[in-house]
C-alpha cells in the first residue's frame, strides 16, 4: 500500500499561507458561541477556535453568550477567559432562545465579519481561514462550513445521522444551505427572536440584502448527532417546523426542503449511494425523517413555538473528551484511490474497503481507541494519552498497514493511499494539528 502524509484533509491540516494569502491583509472577525448547559464541550469548542493557525483571518474576540445555564458552563468559560484576553463571557440569567443570544452577540461584536459556532461542535483547523477567505469577493454575504458527525455509523442511528449530513453536503454544494458553523458580514442589527432555525433566518436576511451565499466544504466542523430515536425525532421535528414558519413569514425556503433537489443530490453522489449497501437502514432513516417532518408540520399548523427548545441531551457529549483526566487526540485517516483511477472501486467497493480498514485499525489500537468509519472515505480515531504517544501510535499504524496491509488496501490489483493527520485537544493550551509522516512501501 502506498502511504502519503497529508497536511490537510478537508480542512483538517495546519493551514498555511498560499499565493496571494501571504500578502493579503487578514480580515478581522468576531466569533460567537451560544451556550446552554454545555459544560461537556465548551472548553473544546473555545480552544478549537482560538487555536486556529490563521493567514487570512484575525480573530479579535470570541464571545460566549451563556443563557440560563445551570451547570458549570459559565465557570469554565470564566476560567479560560482569565488567560485569554480575546475571550469574553456574556451571561443571560434567563434562557430566551438561541436567536436572542445571537442578538446579544451581534449587539456587542466589533469586527466586519461575524462567525457563529455551535457550543456542542468543534471546528477543524483551517476552518476559520477557509470561511473568511471567501469574503474577498464583495458579493458574498454569508459562508457556511461542512458539518461532519462523529457518531459511530455501525449502529442504525449513527448511520441515519451520517446519511442526513451527507445529503445536506451534496445539496449545499449546488444550492447553499448553511448551518453548524457560519460566517456573515456584520450588516444585520438583529434577527427575529422567535425563530427555531437561526442560521437559516440569517441566511434569509443576508440574501434579502442582495448578497450571495457560499458553501465551503473545506471548512470542516465536527458535531455529534442524536443517539436515541426520541432525540432524533425531537431535533428534526423542531427544524422542519422552523423551516415552514420561516417560509410563511419571509417567503424563504431552504434548499433541503426541495424533494427533487434532494433526490438529484442523492443520485449524483457516490457517497450517498454507498449507503444503499444497508437498504433496511436507509429505509428506516428515510422513514424516521418523514415521521419527524410530519410532526413538524403538525406543530406548524398548531402554531407551536420552538424557539426555546428542549435540549437534545445525547448531542451534548464532549466531542474531544472534555472532562476526561487525560488529553484527547483525533487521528484522521483518509482513503484516497490511486491517482488516475477515478472511482475505480465504486461506492460499494470503497465502503467495504473502508470497513475492513476500520476493523483492522480497531484490532491494532486496542479497546482504548474509539474508531468510527465515515461514509466519505474518512476514518476518525479518538486516542487518549499525550501528543507524542498519539503521533507514535498513528505513525506505527501507518507503517503496519503499509507493510502488511495488502489484503486490506488492494482491490482488483489497485492500490490506495492512506493520508493521516492528528488534531490534539489538550487539557490546557491550544489544540495542535499537523501531519503524521510514515515510510511508504
Amino acid at each position: 500500500m502506498a502511504v502519503a502524509a497529508a497536511s490537510g484533509l478537508g480542512g483538517l491540516g495546519t493551514q498555511s499561507a498560499r499565493g496571494s494569502d501571504a500578502d493579503a491583509t487578514p480580515l478581522k472577525c468576531s466569533v460567537g458561541i451560544m451556550a446552554y448547559n454545555e459544560e461537556r464541550n465548551i472548553a473544546n469548542a473555545i480552544r478549537a477556535v482560538l487555536g486556529q493557525q490563521l493567514s487570512r483571518a484575525e480573530i479579535v474576540e470570541l464571545v460566549v453568550v451563556a443563557s440560563g445555564c445551570t451547570d458549570k458552563t459559565t465557570d469554565i468559560v470564566a476560567s479560560l477567559a482569565r488567560d485569554e484576553p480575546r475571550l469574553r463571557l456574556i451571561v443571560e440569567e434567563r434562557r430566551a432562545g438561541k436567536a436572542s443570544a445571537i442578538n446579544c452577540f451581534i449587539a456587542t461584536a466589533t469586527a466586519p465579519v461575524l462567525l457563529l459556532v455551535n457550543a456542542d461542535n468543534v471546528v477543524g483547523p483551517g476552518t476559520v481561514d477557509a470561511l473568511v477567505r471567501r469574503f474577498d469577493d464583495p458579493t458574498v454575504g454569508m459562508v457556511g462550513g461542512h458539518p461532519v458527525p462523529v457518531n459511530d455509523d455501525d449502529h442504525f442511528l449513527g448511520f441515519a445521522v451520517h446519511l442526513l449530513w451527507l445529503v445536506h453536503d451534496q445539496v449545499a454544494r449546488g444550492a447553499p444551505k448553511l448551518g453548524e458553523v457560519v460566517a456573515f458580514r456584520n450588516v444585520l442589527p438583529f434577527i427575529p427572536t422567535d425563530t427555531a432555525v437561526d442560521e437559516l433566518s440569517i441566511q434569509a436576511l443576508v440574501t434579502r440584502l442582495g448578497y450571495r451565499l457560499v458553501y465551503e466544504p473545506a471548512a470542516v466542523v465536527y458535531n455529534r448527532g442524536p443517539a436515541t430515536v426520541r432525540d432524533f425525532v425531537r431535533q428534526r421535528r423542531r427544524i422542519f417546523a422552523g423551516h415552514l414558519e420561516l417560509a410563511r413569514r419571509h417567503g424563504y425556503t431552504a434548499s433541503t426542503m426541495s424533494a427533487s433537489r434532494v433526490g438529484r443530490a442523492v443520485l449524483a453522489s457516490d457517497e450517498v449511494r454507498a449507503s444503499w449497501s444497508q437498504p433496511w437502514w436507509t429505509v428506516g432513516a428515510v422513514t424516521l425523517e418523514a415521521g419527524a417532518r410530519a410532526l413538524g408540520l403538525y406543530d406548524y399548523v398548531r402554531r407551536r413555538p420552538h424557539h426555546v427548545w428542549a435540549a437534545v441531551t445525547t448531542t451534548k457529549d464532549g466531542i474531544a473528551g472534555a472532562g476526561d483526566p487525560v488529553d484527547k487526540h483525533v487521528v484522521v485517516l483518509h482513503v484516497v484511490e490511486e491517482p488516475g483511477d477515478g472511482h475505480a472501486f465504486g461506492p460499494l467497493g470503497s465502503r467495504m474497503l473502508l470497513r475492513r480498514l476500520a476493523d483492522d485499525i480497531r484490532g491494532r489500537l486496542g479497546p482504548e481507541a474509539a474508531v468510527s468509519d465515515q461514509m466519505n472515505g474518512t476514518i476518525i480515531v479518538f486516542l487518549p494519552g499525550d501528543r507524542e504517544q498519539a503521533e507514535r501510535a498513528a505513525a506505527s499504524l501507518l507503517r503496519d498497514l503499509s507493510g502488511d496491509g495488502a489484503g486490506v488496501a488492494h482491490r482488483n490489483g489497485r492500490r490506495v493511499q492512506l493520508a493521516c493527520a492528528v488534531v490534539s485537544f489538550p487539557r490546557t493550551g491550544h489544540p495542535l494539528a499537523g501531519p503524521v509522516t510514515a515510510v511508504a512501501s
